[in-house]
């Protein structure tokens, strides 16, 4: 098995673990006071581990992947959007989610804007 199928085989164990993690919050703790919420947090969460892929990506790049920073670019859209959700879920309104969707975009055109040469 090569490192893209370790890889892979590692996202899908740590998608296991944030599916659980996103269950427990709902379940005896009550953190989480809508179940609803589990499938945000699930977002926010995956979005975090893409983040984490990104950095693996970069420190190894393989010939044939997507580049590390086209990586990076959907893992913070898709915590910047798990978040929103979260956000909106637990009552802060529409305008706080749009605040974060709209600062995970500023970053990300800062970024590819500092990243051209």
């Amino acid at each position: 098995m090569g490192d893209g199928g370790k890889r892979g085989l590692l996202s899908i164990g740590v998608f296991l673990i944030i599916v659980v993690v996103s269950i427990l919050l709902y379940s005896p703790a009550q953190i989480i006071r809508d179940w609803t919420l589990i499938l945000p947090s699930i977002l926010t969460l995956s979005g975090c581990w893409i983040t984490v892929l990104a950095g693996m990506r970069a420190s190894s790049p393989q010939k044939y992947e997507r580049g590390a920073f086209s990586t990076l670019s959907w893992g913070v859209l898709l915590a910047a959007l798990g978040g929103a959700w979260f956000l909106y879920g637990f009552g802060f309104g529409w305008i706080y989610s749009l605040i974060v969707v709209l600062l995970a975009l500023a970053v990300l055109a800062i970024a590819t804007a500092l990243k051209r040469k």
